[in-house]
């Protein structure tokens, strides 16, 4: 590949993630005036608001703050189930996935999996799956849903699809966790409100600092004994926070602020898949990218090399495999800068194959 000269322009277009938003500055002064107190204590008042303020839009009567979604996850994970317990999950799922083998390590419960079409499965693969009670087999406990699906591309789950699955897990008696990390992004996409996907389940993490663009925290939400039973394993898992409000008041003004605005990221996240298909030696479904994340092949050119030269040019993806890309459009990305991006893709395509 030939090297191309670096624009002048110092700004990085950075589509790694959606975690890498920074603060604007109306968060920052939000943050900077942040009324405080000990959240371990329960004293913190802005921990308090972002806490009752998350439990409103999700329809649920408590939510608990937390480092990260992760976290949130871990924490329901935890709440629902007993050591030697089973959980099900779709096999690309973050829980199972991205989350460093916590359901076995944190709370001693094997993870049955589900293959899904791009993270969305059906109630009848639960009921595939469903064992008789039996000294022999670890009880299920718990069916977990991503929504958005972060490796199926930002995929939206249909709520008619969530619906089947609820029903299928009550009849057993299953309890039902949402990964919402970018439940925003599926509301937005959709129309549908946070707290008419949320019914259906007994807890729910949504995430503040992905694109809605706090710096830190993630919440659990639920009943109110679910959430008093999910601060004690806060407290075990370490993730109590003294000072929270800080933080807390760059979450609650993402919130208020921030979540509209996804509309922008999608409509980003489509110019970018469609220019990208365009391009020779870019395999891309189009009509797959249904949020803020767009994942493609590229086979005329090693990805880690590609991601390497588009790197030197300003440009940040996520290579994803050898020969798979993830770019997420998020807050600091502006209109202007996808046809940048595209270009980029091209000029290093076009001079690998010449």
């Amino acid at each position: 590949m030939t090297t191309i000269e670096k624009p002048t322009a110092n700004r990085i277009i950075d589509l790694r993630s959606d975690t890498v938003t920074l603060p604007t500055p109306g968060m920052r002064q939000a943050m900077a005036n942040a009324e405080v107190g000990d959240d371990v204590f329960g004293d913190d008042p802005t921990v308090q608001r972002l806490e009752a303020r998350t439990a409103e839009i999700l329809g649920k009567e408590a939510a608990v703050f937390v480092p990260s979604g992760t976290m949130a996850n871990q924490l329901a994970v935890r709440t629902h189930t007993e050591p030697g317990d089973e959980i099900l999950v779709e096999a690309n799922a973050h829980i199972f996935y991205y989350e460093g083998g916590a359901p076995a390590a944190l709370s001693g419960v094997i993870s049955r999996c589900l293959t899904g079409d791009r993270g969305v499965f059906t109630g009848g693969d639960i009921e595939a799956v469903l064992r008789p009670a039996d000294p022999h087999f670890a009880p299920t406990k718990l069916v977990c849903v991503e929504n958005t699906h972060n490796r199926g591309g930002g995929s939206i789950w249909p709520i008619d699809r969530i619906a089947d699955v609820a029903a299928v897990a009550r009849q057993h008696g299953l309890r039902l966790h949402l990964d919402g990390a970018r439940l925003w992004n599926a509301s937005v996409a959709t129309g549908i409100a946070e707290r008419e996907y949320a019914v259906y389940f007994d807890t729910v993490n949504v995430c503040f600092s992905k694109g809605l663009g706090a710096p830190v925290g993630s919440a659990l939400a639920g009943s109110r004994e679910l959430i008093q039973r999910a601060r004690r394993f806060r407290k075990q898992f370490g993730g109590g926070m003294r000072q929270a409000g800080i933080i807390a008041a760059g979450a609650l003004y993402a919130l208020e602020h921030h979540r509209a605005r996804l509309a922008e990221d999608h409509a980003n996240a489509r110019s970018l898949a469609q220019g990208l298909a365009e391009l020779r030696g870019v395999e891309i479904q189009v009509a797959s990218v249904e949020t803020n994340i767009v994942r493609f092949r590229v086979s005329s050119v090693p990805v880690p090399l590609l991601v390497q030269r588009l790197n030197e040019l300003g440009v940040r993806v996520l290579a994803t495999g050898p020969d798979t890309i993830r770019a997420v459009t998020n807050l600091n990305i502006l209109d202007a800068d996808i046809a940048v991006v595209v270009e980029r893709f091209r000029q290093l395509l076009e001079r690998a194959t010449t």
